[in-house]
């Protein structure tokens, strides 16, 4: 048997061996034990081996061994370049951060629509669904915070700085100062705060793997929602995405493709994702669209936070022109503490619903990110990041904190007020109104306590990257995009239908709290209104006086003045002539 085995292994070098043993340099014998060769294949193997031979021979020309080495070093070289090119296509489409998502995605045949509802243009076009698996979870950082300090059991026992704090009401109205005013906040200092950070990530209810849905064709199947940047979910499949189970798959934005922010719409340079995909403990973030706001530079943020934390501000390329022509930094990719992100190929046309993305689909762009606080690009932050998550997610044992409304806790008064300052077409909110009722959204009671409001005040959105937060926010972005873009109508709708299923909750507190740790600016047009009205009464100069006249002579006719004759009661008491009183001896002397 084994010199069957090995006959066959060395059968493909045969003739080179027969011509070794010929030339001296081998013992046949001491090779191996040769087969009995059959009659029938006896002149077959002679033609091999005289074949072999000239085969060599040829082969031990000098010109031609020469041409053959270089034709081989050809193919070597162009072997390796193809391979060097393809890593190179790799990382600049797919990123060096084990951008092959494709291989960590699988098909989902029962998602694919029937052969009639993919004529377009009389053209067919299959629609294929890949589910993408992203690794959501978080990983350490080279920093980590919760180690800087000694987060030893010790320091969860010792009584909280603010305990004693009792929250005081909102100030009083100024009549001077109309509208809402910051409310005293009680924050620990930055190191306490630091040290209070959870050293592990919170448990996610009954959600422990989340999903996402990419399509290369998405096709609409219904006639209202949906767009090509999240593609149409049907109202069954939007249903289903609320039934909150173990494993889930969900739409959410980026639909064509699975790294967010690559050829998907809402597309970022590979530089910038690179650094999107780095591992974050804490994250801040914003965004300005369609040129709409003014960059605001945060204050009062401690040194731990300067090195650690970084501020991310998304902008589109108008804003980006307007940027280099103002000539606002130096550098395109830094503006104070803010890392700028330009945005291109923006999915919408309206900047405001653009700003929705990575406002509710930071998880998507930030996979590797564990805390996030975003903040709208008008607002300006002036309270250290460590402090805002301990006062409003660790200090509450949450995962998700925002800010309620100031005046409305009611959608239907919301839906009111946006149809009453034009915030969007009347139409479609009366539609989306409508919907949710027939879906059985009711107006707020003191009956839904504990939860104190149906109305956000969404400029301000703090939270944990877990598995339920993620799906929250995925399915209020769905809903922002089937619907109106205000986010504030669809809110408690996602909300409530999930606490429904789960053990989970918001942290909704007072808009006076939101108040005291950023400052609310002005929307750009605004305020260029103003300095340009201010320019113009600053440089505004009053006409002159006019000269004096010039003197003239006047003759005036001198006028007798004539008393009035008064009559009765019309004359004044003290005008009455006094009779002339003669004395007595002179009376008696004209007798």
């Amino acid at each position: 048997m084994t010199g069957v085995s090995l006959g066959l292994r060395t059968s493909g070098s045969y003739g080179s061996l027969q011509q070794q043993i010929q030339n001296g340099g081998l013992q046949p014998q001491n090779l191996y034990i040769p087969r009995r060769p059959s009659k029938t294949s006896l002149n077959g193997s002679k033609e091999k081996e005289r074949l072999f031979t000239k085969i060599f021979r040829f082969l031990s020309r000098k010109k031609v061994g020469m041409l053959i080495l270089v034709v081989f070093a050809l193919l070597a070289f162009m072997t390796g370049f193809f391979t060097v090119n393809k890593e190179v296509d790799l990382n600049s489409s797919g990123l060096g951060f084990d951008a092959r998502y494709p291989n960590k995605s699988y098909v989902v045949p029962s998602l694919l629509p029937g052969i009639e509802s993919m004529q377009s243009n009389s053209n067919s076009m299959i629609n294929k669904v890949i589910v993408c698996d992203e690794n959501t979870s978080w990983a350490p950082s080279p920093f980590d915070a919760s180690a800087t300090v000694n987060t030893s059991s010790a320091s969860s026992f010792l009584p909280h700085p603010c305990r004693d704090f009792a929250f005081p009401p909102p100030p009083p109205g100024d009549r001077r100062r109309i509208g809402p005013r910051p409310c005293p906040v009680c924050y620990v200092p930055v190191e306490q705060a630091v040290a209070r950070m959870p050293r592990f990530s919170s448990a996610s209810p009954v959600l422990r793997h989340l999903t996402y849905f990419s399509e290369e064709n998405p096709l609409k199947s219904e006639p209202h929602g949906g767009s090509e940047f999240g593609g149409y979910p049907s109202l069954k499949e939007r249903n289903d995405s609320f039934n909150i189970k173990e494993s889930m798959s969900v739409h959410c934005g980026f639909v064509r493709g699975c790294r967010p922010g690559y050829q998907t719409g809402f597309d970022i340079d590979v530089a910038d994702l690179r650094v999107l995909a780095q591992s974050y403990e804490v994250i801040v973030a914003s965004a300005i669209f369609g040129n709409y706001d003014v960059i605001q530079q945060p204050r009062n943020i401690g040194e731990t936070a300067r090195n650690n934390i970084p501020f991310f501000m998304f902008i589109d390329e108008e804003t980006e022109a307007y940027m280099k022509n103002t000539s606002l930094s130096e550098n395109e990719k830094q503006v104070g503490l803010w890392r700028i992100i330009v945005v291109r190929n923006v999915p919408y046309a309206d900047a405001r619903r653009n700003g929705k993305v990575p406002k509710l689909l930071l998880h998507r762009l930030f996979p590797n990110t564990r805390y996030s606080i975003w903040i709208d690009g008008k607002l300006q932050l002036v309270v250290d990041p460590y402090q805002i998550l301990e006062r409003f997610l660790w200090r509450q044992n949450a995962t998700f904190a925002i800010s309620r409304h100031y005046t409305r806790f009611d959608v239907f008064e919301e839906a009111e007020a946006n149809k009453a300052a034009g915030k969007y077409d009347n139409v479609s909110i009366d539609h989306q109104i409508e919907f949710y009722k027939q879906e059985g959204l009711t107006p707020y009671t003191a009956a839904k306590l504990p939860i104190t409001s149906d109305v956000p005040e969404g400029c301000v959105i703090i939270r944990e990257h877990i598995a339920i937060t993620n799906l929250f926010s995925c399915l209020w972005f769905n809903e922002v995009d089937r619907f109106t873009a205000r986010d504030q109508l669809s809110f408690s709708t996602v909300r409530d239908k999930i606490v429904s299923k789960v053990n989970w909750s918001i942290n909704m507190f007072l808009d006076c709290e939101r108040r005291n740790f950023v400052i609310q600016a002005y929307h750009r047009d605004l305020l260029e209104r103003r300095a340009h009205m201010a320019a113009v009464v600053r440089h505004y100069s009053p006409p002159p006086p006019p000269p004096p006249p010039l003197p003239t002579t006047v003759v005036e006719k001198v006028v007798p003045k004539t008393r009035p004759i008064r009559h009765g009661r019309d004359k004044r008491p003290g005008s009455r002539r006094r009779r002339k009183v003669v004395p007595k001896h002179k009376e008696n002397s004209f007798i």
